[in-house]
């Protein structure tokens, strides 16, 4: 259901009044908050058929610390959107999940519409899946194709048949962080390298498209304490959710992030 339908009442009173106030406030405070695509607030988070909960609930906390406004797009009304609405965020968001099932969600005419709306101006934050996603992919997959024509692929921790670990990223700036990682990409070939995984392949990266500001994360910096469970990590929790808002700021306000 969209926000914002509040009940009229014929001949309304004092108190009638204050409650259909009421009312409006708390639709507009739900567009914020992430029920739907919402007007006057600057970040797009995308949360269709793919995209994990728990991951879209992380970035959420992230978003929420920062104070900063946002609504939520699942992929039946992201196939709606007309590049012009789309192009009115500062800021699209792709967490993690599955990036096939993302990309099968989405029509071909909704990741062109992606893919203008960047090089608009829109600027673009992917985390795991949503840096896949921004890749360029053959059909039958489906992506926003952000990536000039370079598919990614996974980290090679993969080939030897890890799923998930700690790892650390080396930073460009600043000391090197223990992150979460569950089957995420490496970038090589596009954009500038903020981070690097263990072996020095491309873990963080950033750049431009068109207008538009991307930044590539393979790991998931706004991972919650809870997903820590049976692994070893030397960094906390807390000092990875603020690299994680660092990431969010800089993708919001086209931010060169320091690089290798």
């Amino acid at each position: 259901m969209q926000p914002g339908t509040v009940k009229a009442y014929p001949h309304p009173n004092a108190g009638s009044r204050l409650k259909l106030l009421a009312l409006l406030l708390i639709s507009a405070a739900l567009a914020a908050c992430g029920r739907g695509p919402g007007r006057n607030v600057p970040i797009l988070l995308f949360t269709g058929a793919g995209t994990s909960t728990n991951d879209v609930a992380a970035m959420e906390t992230i978003l929420n610390s920062r104070n900063l406004a946002y609504s939520t797009v699942d992929s039946s009304q992201l196939n709606a959107m007309a590049p012009g609405p789309l192009s009115r965020y500062r800021l699209l968001i792709v967490a993690g999940g599955d990036f096939v099932k993302m990309g099968n969600s989405l029509t071909p005419g909704a990741t062109a519409n992606v893919r203008e709306a960047v090089k608009s101006g829109t600027n673009y934050l992917g985390i795991c899946a949503g840096g896949f996603l921004a890749g360029s992919f053959p059909a039958p997959y489906n992506s926003f194709h952000l990536s000039s024509g370079v598919k990614f692929g996974f980290y090679r921790a993969a080939a030897n048949g890890t799923r998930k670990a700690a790892v650390r990223i080396a930073l460009a700036a600043g000391p090197a962080l223990d992150h979460y990682w569950e089957d995420g990409p490496q970038f090589d070939g596009w954009g500038d390298v903020i981070g690097r995984y263990p072996d020095g392949a491309p873990a963080i990266v950033e750049g431009a498209v068109g207008q538009g500001w991307v930044i590539l994360s393979g790991v998931h910096p706004e991972a919650p304490e809870s997903w820590r469970r049976g692994m070893s990590f030397q960094t906390p929790a807390s000092a990875t959710m603020a690299y994680a808002a660092t990431l969010v700021d800089a993708a919001l306000n086209r931010t060169v992030l320091p690089h290798y």
